[in-house]
């Protein structure tokens, strides 16, 4: 299943299943899982951990140094679940000494020329359209949706189940559930559709709004909004989800 034109290094693991094409670099100790295909003029750097049913598309690059200009060759990993599809020209780069680590959860589909940058952490079926950029150490939820061309400042984190428009700066942690967009960036309300497509209840998007009308229409500090939420909102996994968020936030939110 390996064409003699790749290149696979010996250190290399490559699962039996694997389909690595012509001119496809596989290089020092990375693991290729199960049923994964590289296409022609994918590279995979070494420490990089490759779950199964994974595809790499041509140009895109896999596991390569941090563009940080404080990495000094410490040996740090890039981990990607399963059935993720790299497209053309995507970039994921490895960790560095702040967390070791770049991981990419599973189910998840990075549009051509999205780039991931150093010790990011991403959850499960995650949507980034084509040309997003993620800065370093940005973390994004399951289900999140980020539009083309978004721009991700660093240490941003984003939630679950989020919808980001296309074109975006973000500079802020969006929190769960929550529909973003504008220019200058906004709050636009809850991800009702995307909610329900993944079998929320109507209480869970009723939730969500009640909770959004106090944190954003309130005129309460986030502080004040948070004890207001706990005091007035049942409790439910939607709503402890958005507290804890929103009690972890260290940029503050999207306004």
């Amino acid at each position: 299943m390996i064409h003699p034109l790749a290149y696979v290094d010996p250190q290399a693991t490559i699962d039996s299943t694997a389909n690595i094409d012509a001119y496809a670099v596989v290089m020092g100790n990375a693991v290729i899982g199960a049923h994964c295909h590289l296409h022609p003029h994918a590279v995979v750097y070494d420490h990089v951990a490759m779950g199964d049913h994974c595809e790499v598309f041509p140009g895109a690059v896999v596991g390569a140094i941090p563009q940080d200009l404080k990495f000094q060759g410490e040996e740090t990993y890039t981990i990607i679940g399963d059935h993720c599809v790299l497209r053309e020209c995507s970039t994921v780069h490895r960790g560095t000494a702040s967390k070791g680590k770049t991981v990419i959860g599973s189910h998840n589909l990075i549009m051509a020329y999205s780039h991931i940058a150093h010790d990011c952490v991403l959850g499960n079926h995650i949507i980034m359209s084509n040309a997003v950029q993620l800065a370093g150490e940005v973390m994004v939820g399951d289900y999140a949706v980020l539009g083309g061309g978004s721009l991700v400042h660093q240490f941003t984190r984003i939630g679950a189940h989020v919808m980001l428009q296309g074109g975006s700066r973000v500079n802020k942690d969006l929190p769960p559930f929550a529909t973003v967009g504008r220019e200058p960036i906004t709050y636009a309300g809850v991800n009702a559709i995307g909610m329900r497509r993944r079998n929320f209840t109507q209480d869970d998007v009723e939730t969500a709004h009640a909770i959004y009308r106090i944190v954003y229409q309130s005129q309460q500090t986030l502080k004040e909004a948070i004890d207001n939420i706990e005091q007035t909102i049942a409790p439910s996994a939607v709503r402890d989800e958005i507290l804890a968020f929103l009690r972890a936030s260290e940029r503050g939110i999207v306004r």
